[in-house]
């Protein structure tokens, strides 16, 4: 299997994470740049679609995602916020809305369409991406897919509980984390000789 991050395909699990280069609008700086996915290569990348600028989940989500702005810092973890709209639209949206208030993470603006139908979350029909989650490791491989429907709002805390236990597999290969994992509590070592105990090997 190839890491290319130039490499291009619909984004699956486990496969290198489909290129792109998109223009984003910076809140922090008031100011727009391009970003290209390999530039983020050896980071934990989030790209956290949303379906539209002056919705009404959307604010709700990328204010929750603000909140845990530390945690993600903490765990060298890039959001990088995206929908179909343009970076007009993204500025106006930050100045006008109240949840909205210093949101300090990069907006991507898929204005052609072309990554959200990389990353297979595209309405055609409407030219609206759906709500998607991707989490995209160092390697530039994905390792996390969610896609809700449109009126359900997502949850930071799972995300970065996700995230943990992924970057944890990733320094512990040899491991696998069960529900509800978290830093700490018990982890699995995938074998023959644990099939149908698991319950008890949890409780050693």
């Amino acid at each position: 299997m190839c890491n290319s991050f130039e490499d291009y395909q619909i984004a699956k699990i486990d496969t290198p994470a489909p290129s792109f280069e998109l223009p984003y609008y910076c809140p922090k700086k008031d100011d727009e740049w391009v970003l290209h996915l390999k530039d983020m290569k050896g980071k934990w990348v989030v790209l956290f679609y949303y379906p539209a600028d002056f919705t009404f989940v959307c604010p709700t989500e990328l204010k929750d995602m603000a909140e845990s702005e530390a945690e993600f810092t903490k765990m060298w973890v890039e959001v990088l916020a995206t929908s179909t709209d343009t970076v007009f639209s993204h500025r106006a949206w930050v100045k006008n809305e109240l949840l909205m208030k210093d949101f300090p993470y990069k907006m991507l603006a898929d204005h052609n369409l072309g990554t959200a139908d990389a990353y297979n979350i595209l309405d055609e029909k409407t030219g609206i991406a759906g709500r998607g989650t991707f989490i995209i490791d160092p390697e530039g491989v994905v390792r996390g897919i969610e896609v809700t429907s449109g009126p359900l709002g997502r949850n930071s805390e799972e995300l970065l509980r996700k995230i943990e236990a992924l970057q944890f597999m990733s320094a512990n290969p040899w491991v696998a984390c069960p529900a509800r994992w978290k830093a700490g509590a018990k982890t699995l070592t995938p074998s023959i000789k644990i099939a149908g105990q698991v319950g008890e090997e949890l409780e050693k």
